[in-house]
């Protein structure tokens, strides 16, 4: 059973930086994606980054490029987003997702996903 924990997540000013980290147990594919999706109160939850098996290609949602960097510790069996230059319209719960095994052009599409986290809430002031 593969458990993911988020951590990392708090409140910032808008223009600030804050990285948030998954730890993951349990045994995960070499064909699963590892992803962040984050989700607004009202809105649906929606695909931030995500990142293949041994960092060989990576996928980012036009509203963060630039801003945010998925990347991995594979011994540590680490996620990791880093946030930078937050802007109000980020704030949201932030959740990490393993899964969509075959399917990077679906990347964004939660229900992709087969393991989830409980989720890290950030939050950007402006």
């Amino acid at each position: 059973q593969v458990q993911l924990v988020e951590s990392g997540g708090g409140s910032v000013q808008a223009g600030g930086s804050l990285r948030l980290s998954c730890g993951a147990s349990g045994y995960i594919g070499s064909r699963y994606l590892m992803a962040w999706f984050r989700q607004a109160p009202g809105k649906e939850r929606e695909g931030v980054a995500a990142l293949s098996f041994g960092s060989v290609s990576t996928y980012y949602a036009d509203s963060i490029k630039g801003r945010f960097t998925i990347s991995q510790d594979n011994a540590k069996n680490i996620l990791y987003l880093q946030m930078n230059s937050l802007k109000p319209e980020d704030t949201a719960m932030y959740y990490c997702a393993a899964g969509c095994v075959g399917c990077s052009s679906s990347w964004k599409f939660a229900l992709q996903y087969n393991y989830w986290g409980q989720g890290t809430q950030v939050t950007v002031s402006s």
